[in-house]
Formats: structure tokens, sequence, C-alpha cells
């Protein structure tokens, strides 16, 4: 995600390195690498040139004011603070007022509206433990009913739909109805696409919102679409001036043309970020840690949320226990491989670890990564699995055998299975260490921002 754009700001900040202070002629140097970074993301270059006339401004402002901060630091600080701002400044929570909450969902054709919608009902139900209702109000696309009724059998979200009705108006608001009449509190309205913005597109969608008056209209943006997608929202936002905007698809080949300009051209705020197919990679838009994931500082915040959604305490003080007396298992292992894969795209978790976005941008990294020790452990006895002491040679044989890889490789994992636990179980005796100590009882976590 931004490894391009986070590339050239490296580059920019490099110009400083060396330097003792910032200087009008450094300054210039390294605003220009800046500007041409945010073209070549795709930023219009009035943005661009605002932007980075803001930055200059800035710096030359500091008059060294910090001497014990290098001039790169400060740069660097500076272009985050302004990355920040142009991005919306804070994050923007989405509106659930009404009983129920009616929420519109537009967007042009391949835009990930759809399945948007899904993630959006997830979330809601997960996070915010409300009780949503999808409707499928896309009667143009032959498959886009029977993918909502997919994703909200996949998600136990119920799905309103009329298949024979051709009138989105009447289906929505016969939905709302239905909410009314079963105490469903979030009524998501998925309406069509088109492939590009015409004027029967947008009297649809605007018949729709004056109809059933949402207390949420979200435009969804495909980020990949650099300022096309800025360009597009403009046009919507225009016609039925929506209230909040989602950018989809950040795991793919994304530039940040989007992200960075769609505030400052609509004036519409972020409100979520969506990456990949699965329902729980639904992120609320925070401004400040977007700046520092493009800036390549990670976002550790989020992560520490993500990982908190998959958390079980019960589980987590009956493996602290375990741990302590160096009971960890197999089985213990496989549940921990399970919440990892739960929280989403392995690189894109690890790109969220400060430092760890330079390390991993060359790296083939995904959720495959686990198979090997899956098919180790799964080709193991349950007495195995509980006792990782029995492993002898004739049994490594058999298991290498049984999961299709040689005995080097399963020698390798028990070899850092078992110097993982020697290692957990040492780090459990220590003070204020304890193994999932500090989340069992509540205390050290990262409070969430609503």
């Amino acid at each position: 995600m931004f490894d391009s754009l986070s590339e050239r700001l490296d580059s920019a900040f490099k110009v400083l390195k060396g330097e003792n202070k910032l200087t009008e002629l450094n300054i210039a140097e390294s605003i220009k690498e800046i500007r041409r970074a945010l073209v070549g993301a795709d930023v219009n270059y009035k943005i661009a040139k605002e932007f980075t006339d803001n930055i200059k401004d800035k710096a030359l402002g500091q008059d060294n004011v910090l001497r014990s901060v290098k001039p790169g630091q400060l740069m660097i600080k500076i272009v985050n603070d302004e990355l920040v701002e142009l991005m919306g400044g804070s994050a923007e929570d989405i509106n659930l007022k009404g009983k129920p909450t009616v929420v519109l969902i537009a967007g042009l054709q391949g835009s990930g509206k759809t399945t948007f919608s899904g993630k959006l009902a997830y979330h809601l139900k997960s996070e915010r433990k409300k009780s949503p209702l999808l409707v499928a109000c896309d009667v143009y696309r032959p498959a886009a009913i029977d993918q909502l009724s997919v994703i909200g059998e996949q998600i136990n979200v119920p799905v309103y739909k009329e298949p024979e009705n051709k009138n989105p108006v009447q289906i929505a608001l016969k939905a709302i109805a239905h909410a009314q009449a079963h105490n469903l509190d979030v009524v998501i309205v998925d309406t069509a696409g088109r492939l590009s913005i015409d004027e029967e597109m947008m009297e649809e969608i605007a018949k729709v919102k004056e109809a059933i008056q949402p207390q949420e209209t979200l435009f969804v943006v495909d980020s990949m679409t650099g300022q096309d997608a800025v360009n597009t929202a403009k046009a919507f936002n225009d016609r039925i001036n929506y209230d909040g905007v989602v950018l989809t698809k950040l795991d793919g080949d994304t530039r940040g043309g989007a992200a960075l300009s769609i505030k400052y051209t609509v004036g519409k705020p972020i409100k979520f970020v969506s990456m990949g197919e699965q329902m729980n990679t639904l992120d609320v838009f925070h401004p400040d840690r977007m700046a520092s994931r493009i800036l390549g500082m990670g976002d550790i915040v989020s992560f520490v949320e993500m990982a908190e959604r998959q958390f079980d305490e019960e589980q987590a003080k009956r493996l602290e226990k375990k741990i302590k007396k160096n009971k960890f298992d197999f089985n213990d292992f496989l549940e921990q491989i399970g919440q990892i894969r739960k929280m989403g795209d392995l690189k894109h978790l690890m790109n969220m670890i400060p430092g760890m976005s330079k390390m991993t941008k060359n790296l083939d990294i995904d959720n495959s990564a686990f198979n090997k020790v899956e098919a180790i452990i799964f080709s193991m006895t349950p007495q195995e699995r509980e006792n990782p002491e029995l492993m002898n040679m004739s049994r490594k044989q058999r298991i290498a055998n049984g999961c299709g890889h040689n005995i080097h490789e399963v020698n390798m994992f028990l070899k850092q299975f078992d110097q993982m636990r020697r290692m957990m179980h040492k780090m459990s005796k220590m003070p204020g260490m304890g193994a999932g100590a500090p989340a069992a009882s509540g205390k050290g976590r990262v409070k969430r921002r609503r």
C-alpha cells in the first residue's frame, strides 16, 4: 500500500541527510522531490503545489529552534502534520442516529460497493453490536443479488431482496418497513453502479436518496484509480451530496492520489478504508495513522486494535498458565496461527509494525506462509500434539511422509518450536512479563477511538 509514494518521499528526506540545519537551499531541493513524489502518486498538481508550499513555509519558519532534532527528522514531522491535515485531520464516525439508521451506498460498478456493504454490516454487528439488514437494490447486475445473499449468509446478516422487482425505490422503502417490523436497527442499501457516470444513473440514485432519506450516504471509491476516483467522487457529490467516502482495494497497487486528494477536492471525509475480500478487513479511517503508514513509520495502534478483535480473554488466561508450566503444545500453536489468519493479510500486518515496511517490500509474503507448519502439525497424532517431548526419529519420519515435506524441514520446525517454547517459558517468569497477562487483566490496552 502506497509503496511507491513511501519510497519517493524517503528519497526526498535523504536530501537532508548529513545537513546540520535547514536552509532555504536544501529545503527547496527536498520540496522539489516531495512534489514529484505526490504528482507521481497521481495527486493533482495544484494540490501538490499548495501542499509543498505549506511545507516550505513551515520549514523556513522553524529557524532551527529545535536544535536537537536533525533536519531530516524535522522535515518528516512537518510533512506528517501536513499529510494528516490534507486527509481530514481526524477520524469521523458514521452517523448511526435514527430507528432504524438508513445507510445508502453509492459508487461506480467494480468499485467494491457490494463487498463493502457486507463488511460494513459485519463491522456494525461485531464492533458496534448493531442488528443490520442488507438490501439488494442493484437491479441491473445479474449476480449482484446473489453476491449479497452469499455475503449475508457468510456473516449471518439477513438480506432483503425482491428479484422480480426492478424498482429500487420500492425495494428500499419496503426493506426499511421490514427492518422496523423485525426490530433491525441499521438498513444498508446496496445500489446499482455503472461503468461510467451517466444521467440515468445519477437520476436513479438521487430518487432513491430522496425517497428513503438516509442518515448516512457513503460513496465507495476504488483507490487504484487515482485521480479518476477523485473526479468521480466530485461528480457524485455535486449530485447527491453524500456524507463520506470509502476507499476500497487498498491492498492493491495503490498510488495514493485518491486518499490524499479527496478531502481537499470534495470537502467530505474518508470514513472507512477496505482491503481484501475477507469481511473483517474494514478499518475506520484515521488520517494520522495513514500518514504514519505513508511515511514508513507503521501503524501500531491499528495493529493492536486488530489483535484485540481476535482476542479471547479466557483463552489467553489458559495459555498463560500453560506457558508458565512449560506446557505450550502444538495445539496451542495452531490456535495462535488461526488468530493471526483472522487478522488479515500477513504482509499488510507486518507493514503496520514500525520499520517493517522497508524490510518486507521485496518479500513475497502471504497467508500460505503457515501452510507448511500446519501440514506438519496435522500429520501428528493427538498424543504427539499434546506432548512435544515424544518426538523421536521414527515419529519425525512418519510425520514427514504424512505431510509431504522432507525430514530436514520437519526437524527445522521442531527445533524452532522448541526454541520459541523455551523463550516463552523463560519470559513468563520475568516480573511483569507474564504471557498475555496485560491483555488478560484488561490493563495496558490501547484505547480505541471511535
